[in-house]
């Protein structure tokens, strides 16, 4: 009773759950990603749902959750907006419930993030959250009472293409990004961003986590590199405080896992909120990488299970 499916399709893997009721793994399995194969995409999916479901009493018409790269357009419900180029310009969600025989919700990788952290993750019970991504890219997701947040555009969430408030001179124009404009907040707070920053600073390739080593061993360069990223990270989460005022921010990605983020970015916020202090909470997520995955088995609420 009340186990789902949750599949995260990734650039790289695709990941699959059974999750119970109570929110417990029963069965988990992963398979690479082919590249750039829409239809060899779909097969891969299919192999997970079947090795996750293996030797389980669940109904072959049981419904599976899908986190992927992008969404779907609300005019012709085809991927837009996806990472994963082969995806874009498919009835994804279509061929994937004629290819199962069961009924498929799609979600925005992101948007599933902040729902498992919202349903029973760091942000459990809070009547509204914001989940952040940190990675090789800038994504984020909205979840109201339990609900993700998506309006007719299918874009709640996505701070990563706004531009970086609050920004200095030298911060202006800024890179340019993939979607065509300069500035955008993935452009300063994405992994490679920090990686490029101290390639320009120091002619050395080093990945986001070394360059955070060398902050901690008092390194003067990644010192004051990880210091501009955490106040721009600081401006960019407050303009989000600024509008929706959420319960709690939960961090996720590759550079949520940063120590140096939580005692710090409250008070480098302040200055930019529209409060004189902030009562929102910014916690690390709890599921971590597992969040994505997890959230995709929640997008469908209990009465709608068999």
């Amino acid at each position: 009773m009340g186990m789902r499916i949750g599949i995260d399709l990734g650039g790289t893997k695709i990941e699959g759950i059974l999750l119970a009721e109570e929110g417990t793994i029963l069965a988990r399995h992963r398979l690479p990603t082919p590249q750039g194969d829409y239809e060899a995409t779909l097969a891969q999916v299919a192999r997970v749902v079947e090795k996750v479901t293996q030797n389980q009493h669940i109904s072959p018409r049981h419904p599976v959750g899908v986190g992927m790269p992008g969404t779907l357009s609300p005019d012709d419900h085809l991927v837009m907006n996806a990472n994963s180029v082969c995806l874009m310009g498919h009835p994804l969600d279509q061929d994937l419930s004629r290819l199962l025989g069961r009924p498929v919700r799609l979600a925005n990788d992101a948007d599933c993030f902040a729902l498992s952290e919202a349903t029973d993750g760091a942000a459990a019970g809070a009547g509204t959250v914001f989940g952040v991504i940190l990675g090789t890219g800038v994504g984020g997701g909205v979840v109201v009472q339990g609900r993700l947040l998506q309006g007719p555009n299918r874009i709640a969430g996505e701070w990563g293409h706004n531009p970086l408030p609050w920004p200095s001179l030298e911060e202006i124009p800024g890179p340019l990004c993939y979607c065509g404009k300069h500035g955008c907040i993935e452009t300063f707070l994405c992994g490679p961003a920090l990686e490029r920053d101290y390639f320009q600073a120091s002619g050395e390739r080093c990945t986001a986590s070394v360059i955070d080593s060398l902050a901690n061993e008092g390194n003067p360069l990644a010192v004051r590199l990880m210091q501009l990223y955490v106040q721009r990270l600081a401006r960019a989460l407050a303009s989000v405080i600024n509008l929706i005022d959420p319960h709690v921010v939960v961090l996720g990605g590759g550079l949520s896992n940063l120590s140096r983020l939580y005692p710090v970015l409250p008070e480098l916020m302040i200055p930019y909120l529209f409060s004189n202090r902030l009562r929102t909470a910014i916690l690390p997520a709890k599921y971590g990488d597992s969040s994505g995955v997890r959230g995709a088995a929640w997008l469908w609420s209990p009465a709608e299970l068999p």
